[in-house]
């Protein structure tokens, strides 16, 4: 492979997210050793997410979503649905949309009530409350 070819495919391969190289690993910039025992699972979540260390309450707020998705288990129909369908020989992609597919008022329906409780939120921290 020509250096110019392959300096293509390191380009192309090349993301904001993720930098690694021989005794280098950086997550969004910071190095990893940086991060390692100095920022918790939801900041580093957001980190990976949006690109930046969240504030404590955005990192609480996060933290408390998460624990309360926890809930589900394998026996949620979205759940259920994609293990039968993987189950049955298709592939991972249309497993993962078989189980898309259910979600809904009943099962799935709390993401417009917590979107309205994230946006009542930051209104609120906008306003300085």
């Amino acid at each position: 492979m020509s250096d110019e070819a392959l300096q293509t495919a390191r380009d192309w391969w090349r993301t904001d997210i993720v930098d690694m190289s021989p005794g280098s690993i950086r997550f969004r910039g910071y190095p990893i050793a940086q991060l390692i025992g100095n920022i918790d699972f939801p900041q580093m979540i957001w980190l990976m997410i949006r690109g930046e260390v969240p504030s404590r309450r955005q990192a609480d707020l996060l933290g408390a979503a998460l624990v309360a998705g926890v809930d589900h288990g394998p026996h949620a129909p979205t759940i259920a649905i994609a293990r039968m369908a993987m189950t049955c020989g298709i592939g991972i992609n249309n497993a993962m949309a078989s189980g898309a597919n259910v979600f809904g008022d009943v099962h799935g329906g709390a993401g417009e009530q917590t979107m309205e409780i994230y946006a009542d939120t930051a209104a609120r921290q906008e306003q300085g409350e």
